[in-house]
């Protein structure tokens, strides 16, 4: 089966070329020029990856995004954004995207992210029954579950797997070129420092709250999950 790709663009020549580009590279697709009815086709079936544009008329991209993960909606999201500061940039995956794209772009910059954010691996086991652990953090990828202390904490898709890929190698020092190749993918297009805005993102869902933090900095190398005291 065909991954299927809803764009939510409201500028239509925009739209019709992400169409026509993606079909042509054997996905199937479907588009929404209003952010209410993004939304509505992204809550009406099961999506492998949203292209979603932040300024949409209705409701805009940052809330369309918002209320999907509230509802637990985990479905890969990159935006299409013409505000490239920083701030603009964070604001989106501090909301739940998975990366973003600033306008204008180019196909193909845009397909290799596309083939990043897919390449996650489908669960094969809907029970979970595979768990993991460090300490008092379980984490079950199966269901993709995670909890800390007894206390259940949400991450974004990209959130999980590089919080997976730091347990999967627990104890281990991780560098930043390791994190970016298993879990963004060797084509990924953008700077290794996005691994460093992820951490902090961990950090602040992980560790915050908690009087021994398990995610650890090793200054000009990488980082580890490590057990306490280890």
């Amino acid at each position: 089966m065909n991954n299927r790709i809803l764009i939510i663009e409201d500028e239509e020549k925009i739209a019709r070329v992400l169409t026509l580009e993606l079909r042509y590279e054997g996905y199937d697709t479907d588009t929404a020029y209003t952010g209410k009815i993004g939304l509505e086709k992204a809550e009406a079936r099961q999506w492998d990856l949203i292209l979603l544009d932040v300024m949409l008329p209705e409701l805009n991209g940052m809330d369309v995004l918002r209320r999907l993960r509230r509802a637990g909606n985990h479905t890969p999201v990159i935006l299409l954004t013409a505000r490239d500061a920083v701030p603009d940039k964070v604001s989106g995956l501090d909301h739940g995207a998975d990366d973003y794209v600033t306008k204008p772009f180019e196909i193909e910059e845009l397909l290799a992210r596309i083939r990043v954010c897919l390449r996650r691996s489908p669960v094969d086991d809907p029970t979970g029954t595979d768990s993991l652990s460090v300490y008092d953090l379980r984490i079950n990828e199966g269901t993709r579950d995670i909890e800390r202390a007894g206390r259940k904490v949400e991450l974004t898709s990209r959130e999980f797997d590089l919080l997976l890929y730091l347990v999967k190698n627990k104890n281990q020092v991780l560098t930043r070129e390791q994190m970016i190749s298993q879990v963004w993918g060797y084509d990924f297009a953008g700077d290794t420092n996005v691994v460093d805005v992820y951490i902090r993102y961990l950090r602040k869902k992980i560790d915050k709250e908690h009087d021994l933090p398990l995610i650890h900095t090793f200054r000009g190398v990488g980082y580890s999950i490590k057990e306490p005291g280890k």
